[in-house]
């Protein structure tokens, strides 16, 4: 036993054993130090854009300071081991010129990737389309965007192609909506509901720009009913969610004037 734990703790104090897990606990730690450090930017951010933008960043930066302690801690343990690092680093100006030329496209992606950030192109959680696909952005990193749709599917662009990216979260998305009212009520009753308990709740919608809700007049004397217009944008990735929130406000608007919402109705005359 005695003999056992000898052989044990001369393997443990050579240096190349006990460098080597020193180097790799270092380097542990400085990865995860620095990914604590560059998560806790996010919390700085005021709005949901400046947020977003800043996890996308994060996620960018994490990535970089991944590769680069990698490379240092891979340089530190051959050194431990007698490999002329210098004379590596060295030979790496003619090596980086071939490997320059073979990975051209990498380059283009990451180069890309860093005018997506400075140039706003998009960010995590923005809604894009790219040909026909369109989804939400879940992941970018240095060499790719990935982009999640409804149904689950995920579809990865590389960076160097995102010219062709078209962002619909940074596009405003015009929603109209007709009010059917009956024609037993009165014009100028039914406006006066819409413009002081409709329009004032439907501003306060998230994701609704307030100042561009507006009643735009008597749109149709339908069969049934008159219906009145009204106009707002929004987000455009959320126009579907305002429009259900707005939809909801005007039916609990119209229950509390005992205003329901009319329905076709068909009228039989008959001879004896």
């Amino acid at each position: 036993m005695i003999d056992l734990l000898k052989v044990v703790l001369n393997i443990i104090t050579k240096k190349e054993v006990y460098g080597v897990i020193i180097t790799i606990a270092i380097a542990y730690f400085l990865y995860k130090t620095t990914t604590l450090i560059l998560e806790d930017l996010i919390n700085y951010g005021k709005t949901t854009y400046e947020r977003k933008k800043r996890v996308t960043i994060v996620n960018l930066f994490k990535n970089i300071a991944k590769y680069l302690i990698l490379i240092i801690a891979i340089l530190v343990i051959l050194s431990i081991y007698g490999v002329n690092v210098k004379g590596m680093v060295a030979g790496l100006g003619i090596a980086g010129t071939i490997i320059g030329l073979a990975l051209q496209d990498t380059f283009k992606d990451i180069i890309n990737g860093i005018n997506i950030i400075t140039e706003n192109y998009f960010v995590v959680g923005d809604i894009v389309s790219y040909n026909s696909f369109t989804g939400e952005v879940v992941e970018f990193g240095l060499k790719s965007t990935k982009i999640k749709n409804v149904n689950g599917e995920t579809y990865i662009i590389a960076n160097r192609n995102i010219w062709e990216i078209k962002n619909i979260s940074q596009e405003e998305q015009s929603v109209t909506l007709d009010i059917p009212i009956p024609y037993k009520i009165d014009v100028t009753t039914a406006e006066k509901i819409i413009l002081e308990d409709i329009v004032p709740k439907i501003k306060k919608i998230d994701n609704v720009f307030s100042d561009s809700v507006q009643y735009l007049g008597v749109n149709e004397l339908a069969d049934s009913s008159i219906k009145f217009l009204i106009l707002f944008k929004c987000q455009r990735d959320k126009h579907w969610q305002a429009k259900r929130d707005a939809n909801r406000i005007i039916l609990m608007e119209l229950a509390k004037h005992n205003i329901g919402i009319p329905f076709p109705q068909l009228e039989v005359h008959y001879e004896k």
